[in-house]
């Protein structure tokens, strides 16, 4: 008996032993798990945000949490485009903007451009001019449409509908310019910028401007070197003067949207479970199978706006079916179970993928996306990341347009190398966008064309020179060639949604079409999107927590 006794005492010490163990190991977040070293200690040592919970929601966007659909699953196909081969895929939890980039969301980026890089200013004339939207997409020839021409963009009337004659170059240059304007925000709050600093590069009182990456990896280069007069209190703070990533403040890049992200958030199935819907059948961003609404309340309202018939943008005066003839103010319509407005008809928009009518879902059909160009940092003789100071880097668009790729106070990129991708077996190269592109596993009709030595592939469209030379003038080199099959290539761009000048058809968020990412029309706008990092949904994650205990 007392044997057994002695074995209960030791026994439960050795458990109270290993229970306090764990305690003094974990008792406090500050204190390393892996070596029992301090952790943010003030006399120095490794830093880093233990307080961080989870990411908060960017402005103007919603969460959009991941999950499993089929893309590509369409109800009718009647035009027989072969592109929309269904596909089970998985998205990973996101954000996007509620509604389409308004005319006034656009104006003040470029109010932005032109007080910062005033293009009376020839060193910086085409900044402003490379981003205006072209306001000319409304005319028609045989069409009055002048007041359009003259009023969308600027006019106070058209403030909340969707900025269109943008093209896909111009959409990603803004998502570029909305990441660094909200990080400076967010540095403000959390005390690394002094209240208000945005405003003195508006202002004049600072020569130079913020860029996110600029900040992370040299903060001393931002605001023209001098950051310094303009930090606020972490300055006191010598160990963190400056944000990093690991401090969880800076905000992930805004972005367009990939096609499947798209594509899933405007179905919206996290508001019903029944098993058609989970499968792909949902028709529209909305219960039902027709553009009516079936509830009681509203019973016979449009649901989007779109084109109902021949000449038929809005239907009989007094008693309008959708309340607009051409755009519509953004949040004129009920939103989708995600929260999110005008995911069918208004204006479709632009998502970030280049267009191939094949889904290689062998590859990938995890966050599907058609479109890597794999970049590095440039590094410079003194070992530190390259910073155009000076420098603006400029691009001639086919159209002649000429935009700017780089600002000034922006880090140098330039494509991977092959001493990066050497032995790797996830990607090979810098330039994937054409990745398994008319190779047998990627074509049905590969058999009917040449392989690769002889120069003809399955998307060989012309290859048209457009540069402007000293002077300014256009010079314009066309290729000539009389056996081009295609005018598929890697600056096409894929756009969905539906609009205001499209039928019904178009409006299934599964229907897909493209256009050179350098054209714009008086059709096409576009959403921001952000990856959300950390979890897939830390509601859910906490309450399987709580279940657990």
């Amino acid at each position: 008996m007392k044997k057994h006794l002695i074995k209960v005492v030791l026994s439960c010490a050795v458990v109270m032993g290993s229970f306090s163990s764990c305690k003094n190991s974990s008792s406090s977040k500050n204190v390393s798990r892996a070596t029992g070293w301090k952790i943010n200690a003030k006399e120095g040592g490794f830093q880093y945000n233990s307080d961080f919970k989870e990411q908060e929601t960017p402005p103007g966007t919603v969460f959009v949490e991941g999950g499993t659909f089929t893309k590509g699953k369409v109800q009718d196909d009647i035009m027989h485009d072969w592109n929309n081969t269904p596909t089970q895929q998985h998205v990973q939890s996101f954000y996007m903007d509620e509604t389409e980039v308004t005319n006034v969301m656009y104006l003040e980026y470029l109010d932005y451009l032109k007080e910062v890089y005033p293009p009376e200013n020839p060193n910086y004339a085409n900044i402003y001019k490379g981003a205006l939207p072209d306001t000319l997409v409304w005319r028609n020839r045989l069409g009055f449409n002048e007041t359009m021409t003259n009023n969308y963009l600027r006019h106070p009337a058209y403030a909340e509908y969707p900025v269109v004659g943008v093209n896909w170059v111009q959409a990603t240059q803004y998502a570029e310019w909305r990441t660094d304007r909200v990080n400076e925000v967010m540095l403000e709050r959390e005390g690394y910028l002094a209240e208000d600093s945005k405003y003195k590069v508006l202002n004049g009182e600072i020569d130079g401007t913020f860029s996110t990456e600029a900040y992370l990896n040299n903060p001393e280069s931002v605001y023209g070197g001098e950051i310094d007069s303009l930090q606020g209190k972490q300055k006191q703070d010598s160990i963190n003067a400056f944000a990093k990533r690991s401090s969880g403040i800076i905000m992930p890049a805004y972005r367009l949207p990939t096609e499947t992200e798209w594509e899933y958030a405007a179905q919206a199935l996290v508001g019903t479970r029944e098993y058609n819907n989970y499968r792909g059948r949902k028709k529209y961003p909305w219960e039902g199978d027709y553009t009516r609404n079936g509830q009681r309340v509203g019973r016979g309202d449009q649901l989007a706006n779109f084109k109902q018939g021949k000449g038929d943008y809005g239907g009989i005066a007094g008693w309008s079916d959708d309340g607009a003839d051409i755009t519509g103010e953004v949040k004129s319509y009920k939103p989708n179970d995600f929260g999110l407005y005008d995911m069918a008809g208004n204006v479709n928009e632009w998502v970030a993928d280049v267009y191939r009518p094949i889904v290689d879902d062998e590859i990938s059909d995890f966050n599907y996306y058609r479109g890597n160009v794999f970049m590095k940092k440039a590094i410079g003789e003194d070992g530190k990341v390259e910073i155009l100071t000076d420098k603006i880097v400029y691009d001639t668009l086919p159209n002649g347009k000429i935009v700017a790729i780089n600002l000034p106070g922006e880090i140098k990129e330039v494509p991977v190398t092959d001493q990066e991708t050497y032995l790797r077996t996830n990607f090979d190269k810098s330039d994937n966008r054409g990745f398994r592109d008319g190779d047998p596993g990627s074509s049905r009709f590969f058999s009917r064309f040449s392989d690769e030595e002889d120069n003809q592939k399955m998307y060989d469209s012309p290859q048209h020179k457009v540069e402007r030379n000293e002077d300014g003038e256009l010079v314009r080199q066309y290729d000539e060639s009389n056996y081009r099959t295609s005018l598929i290539n890697n600056e096409v761009r894929v756009y969905k949604g539906g609009s205001w000048r499209d039928r019904a058809y178009w409006l299934d968020p599964a229907q897909r079409r493209y256009l050179p990412q350098y054209m714009a029309t008086d059709d096409i706008g576009f959403r921001c999107a952000m990856s959300r990092v950390g979890s897939k949904s830390r509601s859910k994650k906490t309450v399987r927590h709580k279940k657990a205990r």
